[in-house]
């Protein structure tokens, strides 16, 4: 079976998708693996260490998809990089199917069996598989990052011969992964930290990583795999009013609220940062999915009556070395899910290939892209 890592195209993606440690792995099983010359550069892996790890390097397009069974990918592909593939292969990558449905269309029309890390299942023995994870624990740490440069303020308590400097306060809106991510990095920096997430079960992982857990009284449906559901009109119009004081009372607010294939609750309004101190640091790592916060562009940085506002892009981008080797880990434990005997042998009965298809062999298998294409059943 033959695996082809190709080099990303995104404008601003620095990740690969398979790293060299990770290679053993794929070998033992089988699985013959083809990397595209520079795939890895931007991530600091280089081509002489794909080359030792067992993998053949190749410039020529014509020769790195010559017999491939199976693309691996971070980003999910431009249509004309779907037209570049050879018809009937699989492809593993994030697909944001939702947001794609051309793509989709295309890699259907191809008859290219495509899975979508977005639809992994968030079931114990696919833990080594999630990627939406290990992508968000380097947003999480990054966010805070960011935070910190931009904020004029220490984060940590200072107690020095001129004074002492009182730690900064910063809020985590959303305790999934990023979020957790996010607390344990601004503890680390020395911040006081509180954080709030409308999933009662988050209340004790907040508080295992140090920080206070914001109590608003409202009662909120928790979604399937752990994510928050959407909420009512007035469960958010109630929340907003409440999380209002908190907000204004922060120097820095991190905000991670996410609904799969959704757009991202709104959680902070443009009166909320109204009332926060000119300094003080916003950042949004919901920004791709419409933004928690009403002010954010995705991308974007942007001053609002004096707060700074990050419409964080895809963070985990940006420290592409163990973002990639995260991600690489997820790669191949998903592959090796994929492969028998040395051969690319999807069982389709089994619950994490399943949920994690978007296309199968020309039809449209994940059935919300499919009713958002109008598509009959396959």
């Amino acid at each position: 079976m033959k695996l082809v890592v190709p080099k990303e195209l995104t404008p601003g993606e620095q990740r690969v998708a398979l790293v060299p440690g990770e290679l053993a792995r794929l070998t033992s099983s089988g699985v013959e693996v083809a990397v595209q010359q520079g795939a890895g550069e931007l991530a600091l892996y280089a081509d002489e260490d794909y080359e030792a790890a067992g993998a053949k390097v190749s410039g020529r397009s014509n020769e790195l998809f010559d017999g491939a069974d199976l693309v691996a990918k971070v980003q999910p592909p431009m249509v004309s990089e779907v037209d570049g593939l050879p018809e009937g292969v699989s492809l593993l990558s994030f697909l944001a199917p939702s947001a794609n449905l051309d793509v989709v269309r295309r890699l259907a029309d191809r008859r290219i069996t495509a899975f979508s890390f977005e639809l992994v299942p968030r079931i114990s023995r696919a833990q080594q598989m999630d990627a939406l994870s290990s992508q968000a624990t380097v947003a999480g740490y990054k966010a805070v990052l960011i935070a910190a440069n931009k904020l004029a303020k220490f984060f940590p308590l200072l107690m020095t011969a001129a004074g002492t400097v009182p730690p900064a306060r910063v809020l985590v809106l959303g305790a999934g992964v990023a979020g957790l991510q996010a607390i344990a990095t601004a503890r680390r920096l020395g911040a006081v930290v509180t954080a709030y997430d409308v999933r009662p079960a988050a209340k004790e992982e907040v508080k295992s990583v140090g920080a206070s857990f914001l109590e608003l009284g409202l009662e909120a449906q928790e979604g399937a795999g752990g994510y928050a559901a959407a909420q009512s009109e007035d469960f958010l119009s109630r929340q907003q009013e409440l999380i209002g004081t908190h907000v204004a009372a922060s120097d820095v607010v991190i905000t991670t609220a996410a609904v799969p294939g959704g757009r991202a609750p709104l959680l902070v309004s443009a009166a909320m940062v109204n009332e926060m101190r000119p300094g003080s640091v916003i950042v949004d790592l919901a920004a791709a999915s419409g933004g928690n916060c009403e002010l954010t562009d995705d991308g974007k940085e942007l001053v609002w009556n004096g707060v700074y506002i990050v419409g964080a892009p895809e963070l985990a981008a940006s420290m592409p070395t163990h973002a990639s080797a995260l991600y690489a880990r997820n790669v191949s434990s998903f592959v090796r899910l994929l492969v028998k005997d040395g051969k690319l042998a999807p069982d389709f009965a089994d619950e994490v290939v399943d949920k994690s298809a978007v296309t199968i062999s020309g039809s449209v298998h994940h059935e919300q892209t499919r009713l958002a294409l109008q598509e009959p059943p396959s």
